[in-house]
């Protein structure tokens, strides 16, 4: 046995017992006569000593040791005498009578704390180094307390885990796929599954009746904080409910999930819940983060046509936000500002802000075009009190102008502390519109998938004004993340065929494609909904992490590639050829 006690187990109650450790070496220290050796496993970290009056050659040996060494050490526990109430083993130390070097390590690129000097890519070039930091290690601990907590609950609840195949065919609506091509069937592709969706409506189809997995998902789309090429779902599904009985399930898992792993209770009350609509209304986003005001004030009537501005009376759509405590800001921040909007991710033409003084008169940047009972009555509609400050965006089309001033609220919400990432403001954003217009295809796309049912009251509309059907989806919003969605499920192949008509396909094509399913249907399929989480994204919020790299073991950097690893890589011809593929040259711009 490599050791009897973990480097983190150890306390005033082990004083006098002999130990065998094992561990990483995290640092070393040298005064005088001494050498102390902080020993570092998963579990924690022992100092170890080294004295050179008892054992000169044992405390030569330790002084040749170097960082990430690997050793095995025996020894007494001892009470310290200058204690270190910062680790839990701060109070003791092992006083070490034999040392064995069970593996020698190059110098580290970077330094193994939570303070590192490594950049992004040296750290995802030598991952296996930077999980050993603790605070990498303990997002891969809460990782698993999480799933284990989910298996928990959705075991409790009658729910299957069941595993789907990783090679299906492919589905062209939503993301790219991935392919993988079939030695056995020339010139043929699976896909790897951007989710299990038509499988676990197979499941229902087959009685399973509630179904669970912890699944791996591919996606080939563009990467940013919350996107990786493969992630993490939990993946649900229920026969015989209705939108109120998932919506209830998953807000109980959710609440279990906050109380049990992050210590979180949410109380009694259910989420709020807003429509699509409603959250575009009012906060420009379909994930709206609730942690704090700022809600948007439509202006069109206050300053359409008002004055002699011509950008507000060509506008199509005007709204502000009221920032309080901001009538302070400089010129120079107030520019800041309007090249934050500028900008060709938020894309707005400008910006118009309005001071409340302390007197109550208001300064805008607008004066000249407007009279003071105007700016008065702008003061008034957006409720402002003196010193708060009125940020105002406009533009020809209404739900462009709402997110770039919804990226303006959570810049500022940001600015003013009011994104605390210890508080959790849950809602459910229903009622979605079940298409919308896609320019790059050219038609009509499904705003969820295919198989969102939607509104009873709607079914009317599809052949007539399919622009206006609303789809039976919910997602689950946690502080402006979209943590998970799902939807009521078509289970009637008629249905499903006025759907796929109305997104473009031929019979033809939706018989080629989903014929599987569409066949299913005409056996018995009970009614049936669900919903995915994002595994990755639940886990980087209980973590307070800005992005889901590091609750991942093993990431993707923002091209998708591992680059510990270095794959995605070249093949060798004699696999190319065994897969019948014959490479194209890459055209190089220069």
């Amino acid at each position: 046995m490599y050791r009897t006690k973990t480097c983190g187990e150890l306390r005033l109650a082990n004083v006098g017992e002999q130990v065998v450790l094992a561990g990483w070496v995290q640092r070393l220290r040298k005064m005088g006569g001494m050498t102390f050796v902080d020993l570092r496993d998963r579990y924690g970290i022992t100092q170890l000593v080294f004295n050179t009056e008892t054992d000169a050659a044992l405390c030569e040996r330790a002084n040749q040791l170097g960082r990430e060494y690997v050793l095995q050490v025996t020894g007494s526990v001892n009470e310290r005498f200058s204690k270190n109430d910062k680790i839990p083993t701060g109070d003791i130390e092992v006083i070490v009578n034999e040392l064995v070097v069970l593996n020698e390590s190059l110098t580290p690129p970077f330094t193994i704390e939570d303070e590192t000097d490594g950049g992004d890519d040296l750290r995802m070039k030598y991952r296996f180094l930077d999980l050993r930091r603790n605070c990498v290690r303990r997002n891969m601990e809460l990782r698993h307390k999480m799933t284990l907590e989910v298996r928990r609950f959705l075991d409790e609840k009658g729910f299957l885990e069941i595993e789907t195949p990783a090679l299906i065919g492919s589905t062209p609506e939503g993301a790219r796929d991935f392919v993988v091509p079939s030695r056995m069937n020339p010139g043929c592709f699976y896909a790897l599954p951007q989710s299990p969706q038509t499988l676990k409506q197979l499941l229902m189809v087959a009685g399973m009746d509630r179904y669970f997995q912890i699944v791996k998902c591919f996606r080939d789309e563009d990467l940013r904080a919350d996107r990786q090429p493969e992630f993490t779902q939990i993946d649900c599904e229920m026969s015989f409910v209705e939108q109120d009985d998932v919506i209830n399930t998953f807000e109980e898992m959710t609440k279990y999930l906050f109380k049990s792993v992050r210590g979180v209770d949410l109380g009694e009350e259910p989420f709020l819940r807003l429509s699509w609509a409603e959250a575009m209304r009012r906060f420009g986003s379909d994930k709206p983060d609730m942690r704090f005001g700022m809600e948007f004030v439509e202006l069109m009537d206050q300053l359409k046509g008002t004055g002699t501005f011509g950008v507000f009376n060509e506008a199509t759509y005007i709204g502000g936000i009221c920032v309080p405590g901001c009538a302070v800001y400089t010129r120079k921040q107030l520019d800041e500002l309007t090249d934050f909007v500028r900008s060709p991710q938020i894309g707005a033409k400008g910006l118009v802000y309005a001071r409340v003084q302390e007197d109550g008169n208001v300064k805008s940047s607008v004066d000249k075009f407007y009279d003071a009972a105007v700016l008065n009555g702008l003061k008034d509609k957006m409720q402002a009190r003196p010193g708060d400050l009125i940020l105002i965006i406009s533009g020809p089309d209404t739900q462009k102008a709402r997110k770039q001033l919804c990226e303006l609220r959570l810049l500022m919400g940001g600015r003013l502390g009011l994104r605390d990432k210890n508080k959790f403001a849950l809602l459910w954003v229903v009622d979605f519109p079940m298409f919308e217009w896609s320019e790059e295809e050219g038609r009509l796309m499904a705003m969820h998938h295919p198989f969102t049912a939607p509104k009873p009251e709607d079914v009317g509309l599809l052949d007539s004004a399919p622009e206006r059907v609303c789809a039976n989806a919910y997602d689950m919003v946690c502080n402006g993340v979209e943590v998970g969605g799902g939807s009521i499920r078509i289970h009637d192949a008629a249905l499903q065929a006025k759907i796929f008509k109305a997104l473009g396909f031929t019979p033809e094509s939706a018989q080629e494609q989903f014929g599987f399913l569409m066949n299913a249907f005409k056996y018995g399929a009970p009614p049936h909904g669900g919903l995915a989480y994002g595994l990755d994204r639940w886990v980087s919020i209980f973590a307070g992490l800005d992005s889901i790299r590091d609750c991942i073991a093993f990431p993707k950097n923002n091209n998708g590639r591992d680059v510990m690893l270095d794959a995605p890589s070249t093949v060798d011809q004699k696999q190319l050829d065994e897969l019948h593929i014959a490479l194209q040259p890459i055209e190089k711009n220069d």
